[in-house]
């Protein structure tokens, strides 16, 4: 099918920036010379440039259509060019921050917006396996800039290589995005609800908690295993690495599956991101410690694409944007936090008290994410049969 084709190109351009950005931070410090604190301060203005682009986006998204996506991929590509140009100073970096917050986070809405588009006409968990796509993606730019590195080239050179990449990406999938749903989305609908899109902010909010556990173990996995286990450089980078392998193989695999119940996935997810986080909390040995993370994974991959897929399962294409842009920008709230929250906790609890923190929010969004998702099921049937009785009725989210 040529709509999820291009969805997966989509996440697969993504994950290659966001592979490409870990690999090249580093550089980015020291083409900025600044310190780990003021680098810190300056990572916040990603969420900063996020968070807003991710609210407004949805619009477009439902105006023009997916093929928007390519546009915002090619803006992303610019964007990393740009960081690498000016980043010579803390305000240089602070400014690139902020455009690849925008440009990422308006291009995170497009591209889950097209794959729920896909996936709602498939009826396949496109969803899930194009989250699948960008974790491997993730671990191909990671590996693919760390390797132009390591031959001595600089970020201007590592940004232009994953850039010419996104770019060609973003013309794909601009000519081979959907844009059936444009006519439908410019067409007037008197009777939608006001404040249709709140329910999408309460599961974002479960999302969050998804995200955090993720983002948690991407950020601090590596330094746990390091500053605990007394593990050298060399082995400390097998604990991200880890993580994203199982989670892209397990994505694919649910991807494959798709007689799987969501409610099976959102609490057997949960109950096996929990498991593997205290099986991290308690390690004594580095084995011990890779072996939770990669059961972690295998939890956490399924939790944040499981939600968005049945959250939006039934929403009209006219409205699937905003839809999407909503829970997606609360929802990166959590992949904003989850590193700060497991920071704080260490503070107090030391690093394995903040993987028991951890394993907390999985605990949480096993009884919160099913009950949430069962009421919002229970209003959209109801509103369904409201409308075989009165047809002029809007059904839509």
């Amino acid at each position: 099918m040529r709509g999820a084709t291009s969805a997966y190109l989509g996440f697969a351009a993504y994950g290659l920036f966001w592979g490409t950005w870990g690999a090249a931070l580093p550089a980015l410090r020291d083409s900025a010379a600044v310190d780990e604190s003021a680098l810190g301060i300056a990572l916040l203005f990603v969420g900063a440039g996020a968070l807003p682009a991710m609210l407004l986006v949805g619009r477009a998204v439902d105006r023009f259509g997916s093929r928007i996506g390519g546009v915002l991929l090619i803006l992303l590509a610019v964007s990393g060019v740009t960081i690498a140009a000016i980043a010579h100073d803390l305000l240089g970096l602070i400014i690139g921050m902020t455009l690849v917050g925008a440009s990422s986070g308006a291009a995170d809405v497009a591209i889950n917006a097209q794959a729920g588009l896909v996936e709602q006409r498939s009826g396949r968990r496109v969803i899930t396996v194009a989250h699948g796509v960008f974790s491997a993606s993730v671990v191909l730019g990671s590996a693919g800039a760390g390797g132009l590195r390591s031959l001595g080239f600089g970020p201007e050179a590592v940004f232009l290589v994953a850039g010419a990449a996104l770019a060609i990406a973003g013309v794909v999938v601009m000519m081979t995005g959907d844009r059936a749903h444009r006519a439908s989305a410019e067409t007037p609908h008197p009777h939608v609800r006001p404040l249709w899109w709140i329910p999408f902010v309460a599961v974002g909010l479960v999302g969050a908690l998804g995200f955090a556990i993720e983002n948690a173990h991407q950020s601090w996995s590596a330094i746990f295993v390091g500053d605990v286990l007394g593990a050298d450089p060399a082995v400390t980078a097998l604990a991200p690495a880890t993580f994203a392998l199982f989670a892209a193989a397990t994505r694919f695999t649910v991807g494959a599956l798709p007689r799987l119940s969501p409610r099976m996935l959102l609490i057997g997810g949960a109950a096996l991101a929990a498991a593997g986080t205290l099986l991290v909390s308690t390690a004594s040995t580095v084995p011990m410690a890779i072996g939770g993370l990669a059961l972690a994974a295998i939890g956490t991959a399924v939790l944040y694409p499981t939600l968005l897929s049945e959250a939006t399962r039934d929403v009209a294409p006219a409205q699937r944007g905003r839809a999407t842009s909503a829970m997606t920008a609360i929802s990166y709230i959590g992949f904003i936090l989850g590193p700060v929250y497991v920071g704080l906790l260490s503070t107090f609890a030391g690093m394995r008290g903040s993987m028991v923190g951890v394993a907390a929010l999985a605990v949480i969004f096993a009884v919160l994410a099913p009950l949430l998702l069962a009421r919002r099921n229970r209003v959209s049937s109801a509103r369904l049969e409201s409308a075989a009785i009165n047809p002029l009725a809007n059904t839509s989210e």
